[in-house]
């Protein structure tokens, strides 16, 4: 899935920071694994570290430690950590996490592991007069409290409108809970462009996708990163959020976002290699369009908080992630825009995203600034993100063409501005449906939703909840990966009305 993670940040270009150690020799360790038997390998014995050009190879110990009992969990070789370099045993040194992990140099040196437990408080200082623990303890309090009320008050005259992040400040994220207690090693690069690249990592016993952004590239981390702090995001449908870190010293720093690692990769990479069933195409499509209902939805009560609307603003194929089942899940938010109650959107770039998935509207560079306005704008980017989907289903008659990008075949592969708006705004074309979907049933009525979705006028596209409501009637109606066409198929009482419009 390669392919797939490439282009999963937009326009990626150049390459990002690059990753080099010296080192290369050979090291055994004692290997153990308390999962051998649903990983198919041996539980115990020796791991011969293999050579890699300009990297350092460590051993490594993890467990865990309930209540007095060691819990051994992995041993192993550990792949190029400064944090390992140069020590000869191994010793863990955090406070009390969940996982102990420590690595270390040296042939068999993780056969003996240890905690090293903070040192112990020094004592506390003699006891004050009640008038200087009323200065001491109260005014410093006052004080803070006074500061944290002024700079809430300056951060909600200041924040600037649609989620952008002001470069100049360099604000870092909280601690992630999960990495603070987990190691995280880098496996392979999955992509490398001008936001930075993306990793295959591993934490612990689970594989996450690990996306490193270079300092120039702030802003778009911390937007990304604002977007998956909102409160009430979790959704089955929305990528996973793991964390957010900054590594590396003052000159050489890095923006790590980190989240669950789909090895299918995207739906543009999983199009490109396979055709779909009627009943794969239901799941994808229904699942796809529920995340985004989600994402739009402006939510008062949630248990984490009320949440806000969100416009994706790049909605593609290759922004939608599929699991091992297919189904879908939404990612890639450094574009996305928050919509807050009672804070009124103001200016921002309309004409961001990807070109070939642009709206007529954000092409001609004619944008209302308000929130539905963008959610349509996404509305027209799924039309054509179910048109893909629709051009690999097998269930109709006939042979299935060969995967394209919309409008690769008006435009190809790399479209200009120009072109678009060509074909998009003044000659009004779309994507076309091919004479063999129109005969079944269900393939009909779902080409019918697309049309719906990519309406030249903004304000008579559906909404994204309204499309999960007519795929998820289309299945059920029309089950069948060979459903004839029926003369009535396609009618104003078999589907949610127009107004479920946004």
């Amino acid at each position: 899935a390669q392919q797939g993670w490439a282009e999963l940040v937009l326009g990626w270009e150049t390459v990002g920071n690059t990753r080099c150690h010296s080192g290369g020799e050979t090291r055994e360790c004692v290997y153990y694994n308390v999962n051998f038997e649903l990983e198919k390998t041996n539980q115990s014995g020796v791991e011969r570290c293999e050579d890699e050009v300009d990297k350092r190879s460590h051993c490594y110990a993890s467990w865990r430690n309930n209540t007095g009992t060691i819990e051994l969990v992995k041993k192993g070789c550990w792949l190029d950590d400064f944090n390992c370099y140069d020590r000869q045993e191994c010793v863990a040194t955090e406070g009390s996490p969940q996982v102990f992990f420590c690595c270390c140099e040296g042939n068999f040196c993780n056969e003996k592991f240890t905690h090293l437990p903070d040192p112990t408080s020094p004592p506390p200082p003699p006891s004050l007069g009640l008038l200087n623990v009323l200065v001491y303890c109260l005014l410093p309090g006052l004080l803070l409290c006074l500061t944290l009320l002024t700079a809430v008050w300056m951060y909600r005259h200041r924040k600037p409108p649609y989620g952008h992040v002001d470069i100049m400040e360099d604000p870092a994220p909280p601690p992630s809970p999960l990495l603070g207690l987990k190691p995280l090693q880098l496996l392979e690069v999955k992509a490398r462009g001008r936001f930075g690249c993306v990793w295959r990592a591993q934490m612990i016993n689970e594989y996450v996708a690990v996306k490193i952004f270079p300092i120039q590239n702030k802003a778009s981390w911390e937007n990304e990163h604002q977007i998956f702090s909102t409160p009430g995001l979790r959704h089955e449908n929305i990528l996973r959020f793991v964390g957010a870190e900054r590594r590396g010293g003052p000159l050489e720093a890095e923006l790590w976002l980190i989240t669950e690692f789909h090895q299918r990769g995207s739906l543009c990479d999983f199009l490109k290699g396979n055709v779909v069933s009627w009943s794969e195409l239901c799941l994808i499509a229904e699942s796809m369009s529920c995340g985004l209902a989600f994402l739009h939805e402006d939510l008062p009560r949630t248990k984490d908080g009320p949440k806000p609307a969100i416009a994706h603003r790049d909605f593609k194929s290759k922004n939608v992630m599929l699991r091992s089942d297919l189904t879908a899940v939404i990612g890639d938010f450094g574009l996305a825009v928050l919509f807050e109650p009672g804070i009124p959107p103001g200016e921002t770039h309309g004409q961001v995203g990807t070109r070939r998935y642009m709206a007529p509207e954000v092409l001609e560079g004619a944008i209302n600034f308000q929130r539905d306005s963008f959610l349509r704008i996404d509305m027209y980017a799924l039309g054509l993100v179910l048109w893909e989907l629709v051009s690999r289903c097998k269930a109709a008659d006939g042979p299935v063409d060969e995967y394209q990008l919309p409008f690769e075949e008006e435009v190809g592969q790399h479209p200009s501005l120009e072109d678009l708006q060509e074909i998009v705004v003044h000659k009004k074309l779309r994507p076309t449906f091919k004479e063999q979907w129109l005969k079944h049933t269900g393939l009909a009525q779902l080409c019918e939703t697309v049309e719906e979705c990519w309406d030249h006028d903004a304000e008579a596209r559906l909404s994204a909840g309204c499309v999960e409501e007519r795929i998820c009637q289309i299945r059920i109606t029309s089950c069948s990966d060979h459903a004839p066409l029926l003369v009535s198929t396609v009618t104003n009482n078999d589907l949610p009305p127009k107004e479920s419009s946004i």
